[in-house]
């Protein structure tokens, strides 16, 4: 059997990877919404997935406020299909 990926085998890190495969962009506010992260955690939590190279964040001015965006990269989706299909071994989809 494969072994899980440490990085994404974590409830929040899994819920990101997966809310940012359904969509091109998200925000760091529609992250936090979706998920009912704390800023805190879901700040460190996207820097882990980043420096993975599993999300590209991008911090930029919209006005006078910050504005973070995230999106999967294609390590991050080859990634997630290895997690999954590594499930489906597990309970012998």
């Amino acid at each position: 059997m494969r072994e899980l990926d440490p990085l994404l085998h974590s409830q929040l890190r899994l819920a990101i990877m997966s809310l940012l495969l359904s969509v091109e962009e998200a925000d760091f506010v529609y992250l936090k919404e979706k998920t009912e992260a704390t800023a805190g955690n879901l700040s460190v939590q996207l820097e882990k997935l980043d420096t993975a190279g599993y999300i590209q964040v991008t911090k930029e001015f919209v006005g006078k406020k910050t504005r973070t965006s995230c999106r999967i990269t294609d390590t991050g989706k080859k990634a997630l299909e290895d997690y999954i299909d590594a499930l489906r071994e597990y309970i012998n989809l």
